[in-house]
């Protein structure tokens, strides 16, 4: 499956029946774009009752995250593919919380967990030439937000892993950059931890993103992000006191289908 560019091997495990690939050798062989059927993570989907849904999602590297956007829209869309769900909503769990899921106007959408750990004034990261402001915000895991004067050249594979790593985050972060267009639209680019190269989209970084440019006064209630595959991400924000309620909207599609005979 494909959510805007950022890509998934789902399995359809209701009755742990994909519980055997659940390791680290078989997530980094499904997920090897040469040798495998390649993918930027690996997505395990679950029943667990009354049409709601259990999803594990392991980064191209083997590591589980407690979250991602797209690979939450994406499972969204399977689980009311396959029948599991209702399309009018239904309780999409993860590791890092249960969200409500639904597909609107033939989208999947998810309402993430309540935003609070955010810092409008991330300069202590340094700024370099042609950055205009940082930020972080904790949306489901870490994420570093970069405004710059200019998408294209802004330094995505040198300067999103010194960031990815800076010795001041414990967990270490995504970095997204994100630039205004000429048409007043917002475009975005994310290095993304545990893939550990740039994605063509990151759903949590859109969130993120879209938080940081409303906390700067640059957008309102709801952004549209271009992607790096050109497709958007709509991300609508509400707040909750010191907490920011993000939606987010966006691909969810089936690319194709198959079987796995052999992982060796």
């Amino acid at each position: 499956m494909t959510g805007s560019g950022n890509d998934f091997v789902v399995f359809d495990s209701t009755g742990r029946r994909a519980a055997h690939l659940e390791n680290v050798d078989a997530i980094r062989s499904l997920s090897a774009r040469g040798t495998g059927v390649g993918a930027d993570g690996v997505v395990f989907l679950e029943e667990v009752g009354d049409g709601d849904i259990r999803m594990r999602y392991y980064n191209s590297d083997g590591s589980e995250a407690s979250l991602c956007g797209n690979a939450s829209l994406c499972t969204t869309r399977l689980a009311v593919e396959l029948g599991h769900s209702q399309a009018g909503g239904f309780i999409l769990h993860t590791a890092a919380g249960s969200l409500k899921a639904r597909i609107r106007d033939s989208l999947p959408e998810v309402d993430l967990e309540p935003v609070r750990d955010v810092r409008a004034d991330a300069r202590e990261l340094g700024m370099k030439p042609g950055e205009r402001r940082l930020g972080y915000a904790l949306v489901g895991v870490p994420h570093v937000v970069v405004e710059v004067t200019d998408l294209e050249t802004a330094d995505v594979t040198g300067r999103g892993p010194e960031l990815r790593h800076h010795r001041s985050l414990a967990d270490g972060a995504n970095v997204n950059f994100v630039a205004r267009a000429s048409d007043g639209s917002f475009a975005y680019r994310t290095f993304e931890r545990g893939v550990e190269a740039e994605t063509l989209a990151c759903g949590t970084g859109a969130v993120a993103t879209a938080i940081m440019l409303s906390d700067w006064g640059e957008s309102g209630r709801e952004t549209v992000l271009r992607t790096r595959s050109s497709l958007p991400l709509t991300v609508t924000l509400r707040r909750d006191g010191d907490a920011w309620l993000p939606s987010l909207r966006g691909e969810g599609r089936i690319v194709f289908e198959g079987e796995i005979r052999d992982l060796d």
